[in-house]
């Protein structure tokens, strides 16, 4: 079992609040495989509470002290961990805070873990799950335990569970929880303008990258032109690691690295997107540094399934495409439809889009009318709100004002299906970091049985 510190190793219980959160599920899982009595609170019900819930972890969903189990209720022996994304007035959460027992945040926790490992670490706006899995996958090898933000596809989980030497993880910019972790080697794959909530200026944020950077006890590598001083990477540009002579061959990448000291051909990856060859060769970089041969870099790879809701197929036929991607930035918007029409270039699409947050919606109007207005039809969702309260002005109907497609309309859950198949396109493309995500099985259900009888 990894350890997460001595000072903390009296605890036997662990209640988390917020346990459905992609972050906080992958530590729950991580204490319930090592013995530890595991339960927690969320919002709703999701395929990753189903998923702890068969693992034995007593989740509940009401706000209220009388679901905490009687056996959490020990100060002695529970600790309590958190996300920031929870609200203030979370009646349990200050139960827990007011009654003095041990409450942490889950970065404080991750802090821990990596404190006391060898820590490979992988912070970005964007591209760090899907790097940080890469990476989880190919040290699967050397029995690290790897903390993702996704469900990786060839685990079907976002925890890979090995010994206590190396930890891999995904360092979160949100709320500054990254500034939490102790890495030896890490990588920054972006620094673009996000969680303006949080840091107020885009300055505030490239300063909070800065400190991470700072952290970095052995090898920073960084995507080529960020500000920061590393190894570099890039695709087609003169760097420390050099991917070169990309193909595309049964649907798949085919292309050469450059490291420091050698040469990598003919490697294959199956994730669609130059933006995921990026992500590839920034784990390729981590792993090198750390000391994997490269062979065995090149053989995972080509064995890397991809990421839920990272443009995953939900359908793929010869008639019809549906693809879902947890996109939520402009910069990711833009990423997804170059892949698309990377792969179907001659094909009407269709996007599904639920804005995330207020705020951000709020910021980067203008770049998200821009790079919806590049697909040919768009269905707007209304905002996911997630923490927090509505801004006056700020709705889908004024992103919708602003996007220059002419096939447009606003719709709700129960209206999609039938916009849907009310349209001619090809490739339908669900986006988004709310409840889309879920809403996606249910369609992706009902459009199956269409597909199927016009079979």
């Amino acid at each position: 079992m990894l350890s997460f510190g001595r000072d903390l190793g009296w605890a036997t219980s662990i209640f988390f609040i917020g346990i459905g959160g992609i972050g906080m599920s992958a530590l729950a899982r991580y204490f319930a495989a090592n013995g530890k009595r595991v339960a927690g609170y969320d919002r709703t019900p999701s395929q990753i509470t189903f998923g702890l819930e068969k693992l034995g972890v007593e989740i509940h969903f009401e706000d209220r002290l009388k679901n905490i189990p009687i056996s959490f209720l020990n100060k002695e022996k529970t600790l309590v961990v958190y996300t920031p994304a929870v609200p203030k007035e979370h009646t349990e959460l200050n139960y827990f805070i007011n009654n003095n027992f041990t409450v942490l945040k889950r970065a404080a926790i991750l802090g821990k873990i990596t404190e006391s490992t060898f820590c490979l670490a992988v912070a970005g706006t964007h591209g760090k799950t899907t790097t940080s899995a890469i990476l989880g996958h190919i040290m699967k090898d050397e029995n690290a335990t790897s903390f993702l933000g996704g469900i990786a596809e060839n685990y079907n989980s976002n925890l890979i569970l090995g010994e206590d030497k190396i930890s891999v993880v995904e360092a979160d910019e949100f709320d500054r929880s990254f500034l939490q972790l102790s890495p030896n080697i890490a990588c920054i794959t972006s620094m673009d303008a996000d969680h303006l909530d949080i840091y107020g200026e885009p300055e505030a944020l490239q300063e909070s990258f800065f400190a991470f950077s700072q952290k970095v006890s052995d090898t920073l590598i960084v995507a080529k032109g960020l500000p920061l001083k590393g190894l570099t990477y890039a695709v087609n540009e003169d760097s420390d690691y050099k991917v070169s002579n990309i193909k595309i061959e049964s649907g798949k990448y085919i292309f050469d690295v450059r490291t420091p000291s050698s040469i990598l051909k003919n490697i294959e990856f199956h994730l669609p997107g130059k933006h995921n060859v990026m992500n590839a060769l920034a784990a390729l970089a981590m792993a090198d540094v750390y000391g994997v041969s490269l062979e065995k870099i090149k053989h995972s790879l080509s064995t890397f399934k991809g990421v839920a809701r990272r443009f995953t197929y939900k359908i793929k036929t010869n008639n019809f495409v549906l693809i879902d991607d947890y996109a939520h930035h402009p910069t990711e918007i833009n990423a997804v439809e170059n892949s698309i029409r990377e792969m179907y270039p001659d094909d009407k699409v269709l996007v599904v889009f639920q804005p995330h947050l207020f705020s951000r919606t709020r910021d980067f109007i203008d770049d998200f009318a821009s790079a919806l207005s590049k697909f040919d039809e768009v269905l707007l969702l209304d905002i996911y709100p997630a923490r927090e309260l509505p801004i006056a002005g700020v709705t889908s109907d004024w992103l919708l004002s602003k996007v220059e497609c002419k096939n447009k309309k606003l719709t709700k859950k129960n209206n999609l299906i039938k916009d849907i198949k009310n349209s001619s396109a090809k490739v339908v493309v669900m986006l988004g970091a709310g409840d889309i995500g879920e809403t996606i099985n249910e369609v992706t259900n009902q459009l199956l049985k269409s597909v199927e009888n016009e079979v």
